[in-house]
């Protein structure tokens, strides 16, 4: 009786995380859709359904394909790479607040951008170079700097906090030190923006994404074996903290190449893990819901951000901001009423 009651659960368990999954990847595909119909020519989405399965006409066709469709899927892409990364940190460490934007991972990204453009004058594919390198390098500080013969989720949220002051720091530093347009060049990186994203952008991303989102899930079965402590991981044939580097390097590398191709987009990756696992249910670490949420909070904070407010635009790291900062502030409070401090 107790083996048919567990069966029926894990059933049921999957039953709704495939519903949700499905229901997300929909609504992910109804955003986009209306992202490429929206614009100054606009579209009937019935027609950019259409172009996008190979019909159409070629003058709505070329509007979507080429001028439309590769920040759209830059924005798929980056939220889908962002909110993966976002679940890993989270889960790895059993605390909502470490996720790469708030930990110092993007704070690298944005301080080595930011010194490559300001510094060495550093332009196009070469700014995203940097960002990549500058999210690898504090995230490898961060982690010597938490070991003390492992890495507890604890010292590694706190060592990144106190990591991404100072990388803020340095951003700001340089900031002041530069003429005005040089400044307002470094500030439009900085907001986190899908502006002129071409198809070797998407195509970029796309490869980066293709290889480590399937990395991710494959490391997901040590990631669910390391939610219930470490002695128990090993118990289960579980190098504990081979396995934790593992996961670490593949989530910051997904929020390395997000934030190259798209800037430091702050909050997707903070709020995507938590809304999946509500969605989804169960105490698993819930990465392909994560990944879906984060592409739906992308893309719909996009075409907010174009289309809400008449004749003004908005970088999409306004909007995503907007969003994520009351979450936040709402999840410190819970934090603090509940008593827990992880």
């Amino acid at each position: 009786m107790a083996l048919e009651v567990v069966v029926r659960t894990r059933r049921a368990g999957r039953a709704r995380a495939s519903a949700v999954c499905l229901t997300l990847a929909v609504l992910c595909f109804a955003v986009l859709c209306v992202s490429l119909a929206l614009g100054d020519v606009t579209i009937p989405v019935f027609d950019v359904v259409a172009t996008l399965f190979g019909g159409g006409d070629a003058g709505a066709g070329y509007i979507v394909t080429e001028l439309r469709l590769p920040r759209g899927l830059v924005a798929v892409l980056a939220g889908a790479a962002f909110g993966l990364s976002g679940a890993i940190f989270q889960s790895l460490t059993r605390n909502s607040l470490a996720s790469p934007d708030i930990i110092g991972i993007t704070a690298g990204a944005s301080a080595a951008a930011v010194v490559a453009l300001l510094v060495f004058n550093v332009r196009g594919a070469g700014v995203s170079l940097a960002a990549l390198a500058g999210a690898l390098g504090s995230a490898a500080v961060i982690y010597a700097v938490a070991w003390r013969g492992g890495v507890s989720g604890y010292r590694f949220v706190l060592s990144g906090v106190a990591m991404a002051a100072m990388l803020t720091s340095v951003v700001s530093y340089c900031l002041t030190r530069v003429e005005v347009h040089l400044a307002r060049d470094a500030l439009a990186w900085l907001t986190g923006s899908l502006n002129a994203k071409s198809w070797d952008t998407a195509t970029t991303l796309g490869i980066g994404v293709a290889i480590l989102a399937p990395a991710a899930l494959v490391a997901g079965r040590w990631l669910t074996a390391l939610q219930v402590g470490d002695d128990l991981a090993r118990v289960q044939g579980v190098h504990v903290e081979r396995a934790r580097l593992g996961l670490l390097a593949v989530a910051v590398a997904l929020a390395a190449v997000a934030t190259a191709a798209v800037g430091p987009v702050a909050f997707v990756a903070f709020v995507a893990g938590p809304i999946a696992r509500r969605l989804a249910g169960g105490g698993g670490p819930g990465l392909v819901p994560a990944a879906l949420v984060g592409a739906l909070v992308m893309t719909a904070a996009d075409v907010v951000g174009q289309h809400a407010i008449a004749g003004t635009q908005f970088p999409v790291g306004v909007v995503t901001a907007i969003i994520g900062g009351p979450y936040l502030l709402w999840l410190l409070v819970i934090t603090n009423r509940v008593g827990r401090g992880d």
